[in-house]
C-alpha cells in the first residue's frame, strides 16, 4: 500500500491560512464575547469585571474561575423584553426571507432562461444595488414609505386612496427594507443553480407528457434546491440580527434583537447581558443551519 504523498511547506501554509483566518476573526471574537457574558456587570470602564487576565497566573485564573456568573443568562430568561425580541426577530426574518424567495425565484428563472449574451448584463443589474451605499438605499425607502412619500402621493393622485396609508415606522417597512436590501443574496445563488441545469431534462419531461408546471415542480424546483438553501441562509441569518433597517424604518414597537443588543452595549452599558444575548442568538442561528444542511443531504445521491 502506497503512502500518501507528504505535503510541502507551501501547501501546508495554503491549507492553514483559512483556519487561521477563522480562528482570528471568528473564534477569537466569539470567545471574547463568551468571556464577557460570564462576567459581572460593574460601573466602570469597561463596564464589566475582567476575567482570565494573563497577568494573573495559573493561581489567579483558577481563583477567578470561581467567580464566573450566569446572571446575564438568567436575565435573558426572566426579562420578557429579550424573549419578545428573539421571537419578533425570528418572525420578521422568516417572513422577509419567504417574501425574498418568492420575489427572487421568478427573476432568477428568467435570467437563467435568457439568451446567453444577455446574462452578464442581467447579473450586473442584479448586483447594481451593491454599487450604492447601504445607508443611502435604506434612507431612500424612508422617502418612499412616509405618509407624504412618493408611494402615498402616487396612490392618492391615481384615486386609489383618500388618505395616506401608514407604512413608515411599521413592521411592514422593516420587511420591505430587508427584502430590498438582501434580494441579490437570494437571487444570485438561485440563478447559479438554475443556470447549471441541463435543458435536456426539461425536454425529456415534456416528451413524457408533463405540463410546463409539472416540469417545474418535478425537475426545475428540486434541482435548484441547493441554490434555494444557500439563498435562504444568506438572507435569514443576517436578517435576524439586523440593526440598521429596524432602526431607520421600524417604529418604537418594532422590537428586534439587533436594536436590543445596541441599547445594552451603548445606552445601558450592560455588556455581560448584551454578550449573553449575542451568544444565545448564535445558538438559535445554528439550529436552522444544521436543519438546512440536513436538507442538502440526499441519501439516494450518496447511494445509501
Amino acid at each position: 500500500m502506497k503512502e500518501a504523498p507528504r505535503l510541502t511547506r507551501g501547501q501546508l501554509l495554503v491549507l492553514l491560512a483559512p483556519y487561521l483566518w477563522i480562528g482570528a476573526f471568528l473564534l477569537a471574537p466569539l470567545l471574547l464575547i463568551l468571556k464577557i457574558s460570564l462576567s459581572q456587570s460593574v460601573l466602570a470602564r469597561p463596564p464589566y469585571r475582567p476575567l482570565f487576565e494573563l497577568a494573573d497566573g495559573i493561581a489567579g485564573l483558577w481563583s477567578k474561575a470561581q467567580t464566573l456568573t450566569l446572571d446575564a443568562y438568567r436575565t435573558l430568561f426572566t426579562d420578557s423584553l429579550y424573549l419578545d425580541a428573539y421571537i419578533s426577530s425570528l418572525t420578521i426574518a422568516a417572513i422577509a426571507t419567504l417574501v425574498t424567495l418568492l420575489v427572487a425565484y421568478p427573476f432568477a428563472l428568467a435570467m437563467a432562461r435568457a439568451p446567453a449574451n444577455w446574462r452578464p448584463f442581467l447579473i450586473g443589474l442584479a448586483a447594481a444595488p451593491f454599487w450604492t451605499s447601504f445607508l443611502i438605499r435604506v434612507y431612500a425607502w424612508i422617502a418612499l414609505l412616509k405618509d407624504e412619500g412618493l408611494i402615498n402621493k402616487a396612490l392618492i393622485a391615481l384615486g386609489m386612496i383618500d388618505t395616506p396609508i401608514e407604512m413608515f415606522a411599521t413592521r411592514f417597512a422593516v420587511i420591505v427594507g430587508i427584502v430590498y436590501s438582501y434580494l441579490p443574496f437570494m437571487l444570485l445563488p438561485i440563478y447559479a443553480a438554475l443556470e447549471r441545469q441541463d435543458p435536456t431534462l426539461r425536454e425529456a419531461s415534456a416528451d413524457l407528457g408533463a405540463s410546463p408546471f409539472e416540469t417545474f415542480l418535478r425537475v426545475t424546483l428540486p434541482l435548484s434546491r441547493e441554490g434555494v438553501i444557500a439563498g435562504v441562509l444568506l438572507v435569514f441569518i443576517p436578517a435576524v440580527g439586523e440593526f440598521v433597517i429596524p432602526d431607520l424604518l421600524g417604529g418604537s414597537d418594532t422590537l428586534m434583537i439587533g436594536r436590543t443588543l445596541w441599547n445594552d452595549f451603548f445606552a445601558n452599558h450592560d455588556w455581560p447581558t448584551a454578550s449573553a444575548a449575542a451568544v444565545v442568538l448564535l445558538a438559535l442561528l445554528i439550529a436552522p443551519l444544521v436543519a438546512l444542511e440536513r436538507l442538502r443531504y440526499d441519501p439516494k445521491k450518496d447511494g445509501s
